[in-house]
């Protein structure tokens, strides 16, 4: 069986499914338009002209082309996924239908955030979306992310911190910092956060705090920090902190690297008390205010998750569903 996933892949997620895909003698590529930017200064020069006074993104076209070239060189597959939909146009999308005999899209943002127009999502075969209410609105099938890290358990781990979250920049995230870390530091609980963006320069530490607590530490970074070291920040705290973006219901990986690293979640998604793995001593739901963040959460042990509702989360019980290989 001949499978390909088409994705930007910006976090380094989407690889995984290919290697899981590949370790079941599938032969499995990964088309990463995320990889195709601009060669040289004079192409970024004149896609910033284009995009001014053509309305026309050249570096989009560039990746489509790149995708459709890609394809042609790995010839028919049995199989195509698309992630990130949205990102091409109409025409490209058409091309890609005729290059499988199925054609699939998980949608791992809200249409809200996303949108996708009607005529792009005709062409799949299947549909499927992370968010609970995409799924009701629009009978897509719901699939979650999945655990993509080994099994690592808790006692196997030395924590230094109570709190780590690492999140691409976000004003309604930001701003939710903000209030949580004058809580952390009340509690006198140790908290690291890293927040990745082209705004992030713009923010200093005053904005935050007028004296930066010792136990506190907030880093504003453009640099993306590299996928594979990710999991190291991860065991070197009890909790990891999720918080959702505006419009956003579905839950995002930091749950599930949480799940597989045995480390306890604290958020402010309600919908994460709908699923079978919630458990109130493993995952705190904040409220508006933080007033009910506790420092005893963070002191009673790790509960850990049944083996049969941990596999239902796993990236290979994902592949399975997804590509019907079981």
């Amino acid at each position: 069986m001949k499978i390909c996933v088409i994705s930007f892949d910006f976090w380094g997620y989407d690889e995984h499914i290919v290697e899981t895909l590949c370790t079941k003698n599938i032969d499995a590529h990964h088309i990463k338009i995320g990889d195709v930017t601009h060669s040289n200064f004079s192409e970024r020069a004149t896609n910033a002209v284009s995009k001014i006074f053509l309305n026309k993104n050249l570096k989009t076209e560039k990746r489509q082309k790149f995708v459709l070239e890609s394809l042609e060189k790995l010839g028919h597959q049995d199989q195509i996924l698309v992630l990130n939909p949205d990102t091409f146009d109409l025409s490209t999308l058409e091309k890609i239908r005729k290059k499988s005999d199925r054609l699939i899209t998980y949608l791992y943002d809200s249409l809200d955030r996303f949108p996708v127009e009607k005529e792009k999502l005709n062409l799949f075969d299947k549909i499927f979306s992370f968010d609970i209410a995409d799924t009701q609105k629009y009978c897509f099938e719901k699939l979650t992310n999945y655990i993509y890290l080994p099994h690592v358990e808790n006692g196997e781990q030395e924590t230094k911190i109570d709190l780590f979250y690492i999140t691409s920049y976000d004003n309604k995230r930001v701003t939710f910092i903000k209030l949580l870390t004058k809580k952390l530091s009340e509690l006198s609980l140790k908290f690291q956060v890293i927040v990745i963006g082209k705004k992030g320069w713009k923010h200093q530490l005053k904005n935050i705090f007028f004296t930066v607590p010792e136990n506190l530490q907030i880093v504003f970074g453009i640099k993306k920090v590299d996928h594979s070291k990710l999991p190291e920040y991860y065991r070197n705290s009890k909790a990891l902190l999720d918080l959702t973006r505006e419009n956003q219901y579905g839950l995002s990986f930091r749950v599930f690297e949480a799940m597989a690293l045995e480390k306890k979640i604290v958020t402010d998604n309600e919908f994460i008390k709908t699923y079978d793995f919630y458990d109130p001593s493993n995952i705190l739901v904040l409220n508006e205010t933080c007033s009910n963040l506790d420092k005893s959460f963070f002191e009673l042990p790790y509960e850990k998750i049944p083996e049969e509702i941990y596999y239902k989360y796993t990236l290979d019980n994902w592949v399975n569903k997804v590509f019907q290989l079981s």
